[in-house]
């Protein structure tokens, strides 16, 4: 099977879109990662929601979990405020990578080998046509676990 047939719709933001946007997007979606273009409708990074949330997160909770215990309900309800007034480019972590990408003919074994490589819960599937390149889809882990041990 090719990445062409394993490849789903997948939701995907632009670089320059609201953060708060790509947010609820992810939320409402269930998405286990946002998959995020350039300005070219190139992808330009796919991050783990794990990621993002860890963006939200005060500094200090993320290094000592003990005073992520305190945090108050308070405290929550500013977190939304985080995002107000940036960019899906500003919100993302500094620490990009390259986003695992394959071509419509990749077979499962190298799409699962890339996905693992990659750590991420998808791969974006894309179609090149002399120099134009279009986002096919994403395959994600749970299809690609449907594929590899079977079931619904």
């Amino acid at each position: 099977m090719s990445a062409r047939e394993l490849a789903e719709p997948y939701p995907f933001v632009s670089t320059d879109d609201d953060a708060t946007d790509a947010a609820l997007l992810l939320a409402e979606h269930h998405l286990p990662a946002l998959l995020v273009v350039d300005s070219d409708d190139q992808p330009y990074a796919i991050v783990p929601g794990s990621q993002l949330v860890g963006q939200l997160v005060p500094e200090y909770a993320l290094e000592d979990p003990v005073l992520g215990s305190v945090i108050t309900d308070q405290e929550l309800d500013e977190v939304p405020e985080k995002l107000t007034g940036l960019t899906v480019a500003e919100w993302l972590p500094r620490r990009r990578f390259q986003p695992p990408v394959v071509g419509p003919d990749a077979g499962v074994l190298q799409i699962a080998a890339l996905m693992a490589r990659a750590h991420s819960p998808l791969v974006a599937v894309v179609e090149r046509d002399g120099d134009r390149t279009r986002l096919v889809g994403a395959v994600t882990a749970a299809r690609l676990m449907q594929r590899l041990i079977g079931g619904s």
